[in-house]
């Protein structure tokens, strides 16, 4: 198997599109991903009962082949990104709820009562207190959800969206391993830089966490 240069030096500007076009799909599933699971998550901490309802919807939701939750979509949204959007989506809610709710179940309650005996309001210990002491636990969904959203975009090919899923059809239907090389080299390129602005910028947000050395 062999990889025509010339072929990739010829679609540089293509190339560049269909990145930029599979990073916003990925992202913007996930930063919607967050916004939904966030106070669903605070729901399922607080209300027990609700827990075991929330977590297992989105553990059914998961189990829903990709392919078949794009093709339920196309009625609604049709053959557009927010398609591939919604879908993706639906697959991060697994992770970022059941990250962000072991999160939230392991800040101390000592910790909790301290804030309250001080006279902090509850919403305000949950963003002081809670949200920032979950946040390695969070972060770790978010680093997953993103890295299965950049590998999931691909399945969008199918209703004619997909970034760099695109260079894999192309490929296959011409008998041509150059696209396919391509796209998956990218694809995993997207993934671990994704991944490691997510580390860093975890260890930006929770410098407590960093082991001091000697």
């Amino acid at each position: 198997m062999t990889i025509d240069w010339t072929w990739i030096s010829e679609h540089g500007s293509d190339l560049t599109s269909l990145t930029l076009s599979h990073l916003q799909a990925a992202l913007t599933a996930v930063l919607l991903g967050l916004l939904i699971s966030l106070p669903l998550a605070v729901l399922a901490h607080r209300v027990r009962p609700l827990r075991g309802f929330l977590l297992g919807l989105s553990n059914v939701l998961f189990t829903i082949p990709s392919i078949a939750v794009f093709v339920l979509l196309l009625p609604v949204s049709g053959l557009t990104r927010t398609t591939t959007v919604i879908g993706l989506t639906i697959y991060t809610l697994v992770v970022l709820l059941r990250n962000t709710v072991e999160g939230l179940d392991s800040v101390p309650q000592k910790t909790k009562e301290a804030a309250k005996a001080m006279g902090t309001r509850p919403m305000r210990t949950l963003f002081t207190v809670e949200f920032p002491l979950a946040l390695p636990v969070i972060m770790a969904g978010v680093r997953i959800a993103t890295v299965m959203s950049i590998s999931l975009v691909s399945v969008a090919t199918y209703i004619g969206d997909g970034g760099l899923g695109q260079l894999f059809t192309d490929g296959f239907q011409r008998n041509f391993p150059t696209p396919v090389i391509v796209g998956v080299v990218l694809t995993l390129l997207l993934a671990l830089v994704a991944d490691a602005i997510l580390v860093a910028v975890q260890r930006l947000l929770t410098p407590w966490t960093r082991t001091r050395k000697g």
